[in-house]
């Protein structure tokens, strides 16, 4: 037997371990979601000190460390920020490829939301193009971010 630790031999198992976990979306977070859920509308919440609207919403300001409180409800139609187009299958993702992913910047909002983007051909997206959040029916909405199914091209 091995005296020290440094002497025992290394033992290496490869395998897969499955965690199953919940994450609280915390009291910002639900509500946010909530919203989205029960009323289809996008909410951010604003900075008093820098009149800064974030969404999705915070309860901390990044820029002033103020607390945050007051919800503002935003449009579901903003501005592509960016834009990237994944081409390679994962299990991850909800749909199939190829998908595009980009952050929109909401209208009265001052930060980019990431989302999927959908109804559009990826050849055809740019930056600056003008979006809007589509949103899956009633009954298949379950406080997600996922209940925006993806954002559209506008026109």
């Amino acid at each position: 037997m091995a005296d020290k630790l440094e002497e025992l031999e290394s033992l290496v198992f490869a395998g897969k371990v499955d965690i199953p976990n919940t994450y609280s979306a915390g009291l910002v977070g639900s509500r946010f979601l909530i919203e989205l859920r029960d009323n289809k509308k996008i909410t951010g919440i604003k900075c008093p000190t820098c009149n800064r609207v974030y969404v999705p919403p915070r309860s901390t300001c990044k820029y002033c460390f103020g607390k945050l409180s007051e919800w503002v409800e935003v449009s579901n139609k903003g501005t592509l920020l960016t834009y990237a187009v994944a081409y390679q299958p994962s299990p991850v993702q909800p749909v199939e490829v190829p998908i595009a992913y980009g952050i929109v910047q909401l209208d009265g909002a001052d930060t980019g939301l990431a989302h999927m983007l959908g109804e559009v051909d990826p050849e055809q997206l740019k930056v600056g193009m003008k979006v809007k959040a589509v949103f899956k029916v009633k009954k298949e909405r379950v406080a997600s971010i996922l209940d925006i199914k993806y954002f559209k091209p506008l026109g």
